[in-house]
């Protein structure tokens, strides 16, 4: 089977009937159609729909090595830096039909299995691992074209830093029990963004020092017995792409997961019971380098399109005059050259690894996922410094097609926009940054790959210095 289109990816998921709750009730009936996931599927359904773009599909597919039919170039695994700007293309061709919205769009999770499945080898004759299993569920997932999400935080019941988990019923997720058949995992995890509304769910759980029953890995479908997706409060504000043109396309659920006695079976499990691989199969394999690329790639996207929303506020308004307006958006250029020089500066430092993949600089995307979380927030604050009072005079579209418009008509109106347009262009800024969904994604991006603060001290010990050191203490000893 081929790459899928968007009426697919909708009749797969509603013929799931996964078990998910929101506000208190179980969804019933096609999920597709729900209020809080109708605008996000739909809009994942436009991005599977431009794979069968004629203008498109070199850009956004390649031949599959096993059926050379056409598959998502998300799964590629790249042998040549040419790879890696052709999986760059296409996230970045997905990303803007979102304009970066989406960090969960399905070309995320194909990373994440791609990367896997890139790096069985570090499980090769290690006890209970399974790389073929991994490769076996990469290429299912491939030429099936599948939507995966996935969860690998515990719940914050205790976030002291050696806390330990004694409770008689568990908490967090861990294997209870192991049958003929496969394991059993009991608990629950944090926090499967799109949880609910895709094939699979990937489950990642480093044993830490809780003890071997908490690590392991493994993919089973969104529908498995004893699997509930409980979901937080819905950030749809409304169906008007008006009053809410953001909420009402992108809104990515974030869920709890909830595993009751859950059966994994064996040829999906990828390990187990192997603390030593639980907790480093992450950080030794090539999941960072694939996964910060496609993340970076996207985030470069998003930046764009602040920028693009920036300006528009400052044209309809007429502000650019002002110093300090010319000074903030430069804020934002800078941020967006210096993000698309480090994915570029990534994929030129690209090495071939051990396993004879083409993985771009890890360390410069780390420098990149160090600068985005500060600079995220930032916009939006700008956002609200340079909209001001113009972000809270927004009304509804219903507003505008009542009989007091004519007042509307005349004080909202704005220097190089009709009321109406200009409007338009507020709630944009508004939903982007102050609404439910825009306080979100500050939020979304600030922990994205996890503590900010964390995030500085791996680049700080991975980082060579000891070049820049010996220059020092070089030049320390020179007399003259």
């Amino acid at each position: 089977m081929p790459a899928i289109n968007g009426d697919e990816y909708i009749s797969r998921i509603d013929q799931l009937k996964t078990t998910v709750w929101i506000e208190g009730n179980p969804v019933t009936g096609n999920i597709s159609e729900h209020p809080a996931f109708k605008g996000v599927m739909n809009s994942q359904k436009k991005l599977y729909d431009l794979q069968y773009n004629e203008q498109l599909k070199n850009q956004l597919t390649y031949q599959s090595p096993l059926t050379e039919e056409p598959v998502g170039m998300s799964y590629l695994q790249p042998r040549t830096i040419d790879d890696l700007v052709k999986r760059r293309t296409m996230i970045q061709y997905w990303a803007k039909l979102n304009n970066g919205m989406m960090g969960r769009s399905p070309d995320y999770m194909n990373t994440v299995l791609m990367a896997f499945a890139s790096s069985v080898d570090l499980l090769r004759g290690k006890p209970n691992c399974f790389p073929e299993n991994i490769t076996r569920f990469y290429e299912y997932a491939r030429e099936n074209d599948l939507s995966i999400t996935h969860t690998f935080i515990d719940p914050q019941v205790n976030r002291a830093q050696y806390y330990f988990e004694d409770s008689d019923e568990p908490i967090a997720a861990k294997i209870v029990n192991r049958i003929e058949e496969g394991i059993i995992i009991k608990g629950a995890k944090l926090l499967a963004t799109q949880g609910g509304i895709t094939d699979e769910i990937l489950v990642l759980s480093a044993a830490g020092f809780d003890g071997k029953e908490r690590g392991f890995s493994f993919s089973i479908p969104s529908n498995s017995k004893g699997l509930k997706f409980i979901c937080r409060d819905s950030f749809v504000g409304g169906n008007s792409a008006f009053n809410y043109p953001l909420s009402s396309r992108f809104e990515e659920m974030d869920t709890i997961v909830i595993f009751d006695n859950v059966l994994v079976p064996w040829n999906r499990v990828f390990y187990y019971d192997n603390v030593e691989i639980s907790n480093s199969f992450i950080e030794k394999s090539s999941y960072l380098a694939f996964t910060l690329h496609q993340v970076v790639s996207r985030r470069i996207v998003k930046t764009e399109f602040v920028l693009g929303v920036v300006q528009s506020i400052i044209e309809t308004i007429n502000i650019m005059d002002y110093q300090h307006v010319q000074e903030k958006v430069s804020e934002i250029i800078v941020a967006l050259e210096t993000m698309k020089a480090l994915v570029l500066k990534s994929e030129i430092e690209a090495k071939v690894d051990d396993t004879g993949y083409m993985r771009p600089d890890q360390l410069t995307l780390q420098i990149a996922i160090n600068l985005f979380p500060k600079i995220y927030p930032r916009f939006t604050e700008i956002i609200q410094l340079l909209g001001a009072s113009g972000l809270m005079t927004i009304p509804t579209e219903n507003t505008f097609q009542s009989s007091i418009k004519k007042d509307l008509d005349q004080y909202l109106q704005a220097k190089s926009k009709n009321a109406e347009d200009r409007i338009k262009t507020f709630r944009l800024a508004w939903d982007l940054t102050m609404s439910s969904f825009g306080t979100r994604e500050t939020l979304y991006e600030r922990f994205f790959f996890g503590d900010p603060i964390k995030l500085s001290s791996q680049l700080y010990f991975s980082y060579d210095m000891k070049p820049y050191l010996k220059r020092v203490e070089t030049f320390l000893k020179t007399d003259n």
